[in-house]
C-alpha cells in the first residue's frame, strides 16, 4: 500500500468547523459532546456523545486522522492509530449515540494531535427541498505517560513574495491555544488565514498579514493575543523579503 494521503484542513472539513467553542457542535439536527477532547496521560479511551435533535432519523459517518502542522498549514492524513466504534450509524429522532474513541498506542515524547470527521449523511430530499451534507471536526489531543508538557513558542515575521506573515513556531511538547491576536506599531495590518486558535506541539503556524499592495521592512511590530497560558504581550521581528 502507498503512503496515507494528506490534505489541508480547511478542504477536509467541508461546509462546517469545530474549532474551540464552549457549545455544543452542530450539523443539522446533530449535536455532538464535548467539542473536543484531551486525553490524560496513560489514558487510551475517550467517548462522544451524538444526539439527534432533529425530527426524522439521521446517519453519519466517523472518521480518524493525524493532525499535524509541518510547514504552516493544518494538514490531516487517515490513521490507524486512532479508532472509533462504530464509524457509521443511523439515530432515531431524539435519540443519542455514544461513539468510542480509542488510541491503538499511547503519544510518545510529546503531546499526539488528531482530529475526526464527523459527517451527517443527508437522507432522500422531498421535491423541493435540497439536503446539504455538513461535517463537523473534533480535535482530540493525547498526553504521553509520565512527562510533563509544555508549550514554547517563538513568533516572527516573514516577508516572502512581496507579501508578509506572521509565524508562530511550537517547539514544546503540548499545543497552545492562541486568539484574538493583533498587531501594533504599523497602521492597517490586518490578519488573514483560518481562524482556527491551535499551534500544535513541533508545529507551525503561518497566517498572512493583510496590507494592501505591500510587505513589511525592518524593525519589529507589537504582539498581543490571548492564549491558554495568559495574555501574550512581546516584539515580533521582521525578518527581510527573499
Amino acid at each position: 500500500m502507498g503512503a496515507p494521503v494528506t490534505r489541508r484542513l480547511a478542504a477536509a472539513l467541508g461546509t462546517a468547523l469545530v474549532a474551540c467553542a464552549a457549545r455544543p457542535a452542530r450539523a443539522q439536527s446533530l449535536t455532538v459532546l464535548p467539542v473536543n477532547i484531551r486525553m490524560a496521560p496513560g489514558q487510551m479511551t475517550a467517548v462522544l456523545t451524538v444526539i439527534n435533535q432533529g425530527a426524522d432519523e439521521s446517519s453519519f459517518q466517523v472518521r480518524a486522522y493525524t493532525w499535524s502542522q509541518p510547514a504552516g498549514d493544518n494538514e490531516l492524513s487517515p490513521t490507524q492509530d486512532l479508532l472509533v466504534s462504530p464509524p457509521l450509524g443511523t439515530i432515531a429522532a431524539g435519540a443519542s449515540q455514544v461513539v468510542r474513541v480509542v488510541l491503538r498506542r499511547p503519544a510518545q515524547d510529546k503531546e499526539a494531535s488528531y482530529r475526526i470527521l464527523l459527517d451527517q449523511i443527508p437522507g432522500t430530499a422531498t421535491p423541493g427541498m435540497v439536503r446539504i451534507a455538513v461535517r463537523l471536526s473534533i480535535p482530540i489531543f493525547a498526553a504521553p505517560p509520565n512527562r510533563p508538557i509544555a508549550p514554547r513558542l517563538r513568533w516572527r515575521i516573514d516577508n516572502e513574495g512581496g507579501r508578509a506573515f506572521l509565524v508562530a513556531v511550537n517547539d514544546g511538547t503540548r499545543h497552545e491555544s492562541v486568539r484574538d491576536i493583533s498587531l501594533a506599531g504599523r497602521s492597517g495590518i490586518r490578519l488573514g488565514g483560518d481562524a482556527l486558535p491551535y499551534i500544535l506541539a513541533g508545529g507551525t503556524r503561518r497566517w498572512p498579514l493583510l496590507i494592501p499592495g505591500r510587505s513589511l521592512s525592518g524593525g519589529s511590530v507589537r504582539l498581543s493575543a490571548q492564549s491558554d497560558a495568559g495574555p501574550i504581550d512581546q516584539a515580533v521581528a521582521v525578518n527581510a523579503g527573499r
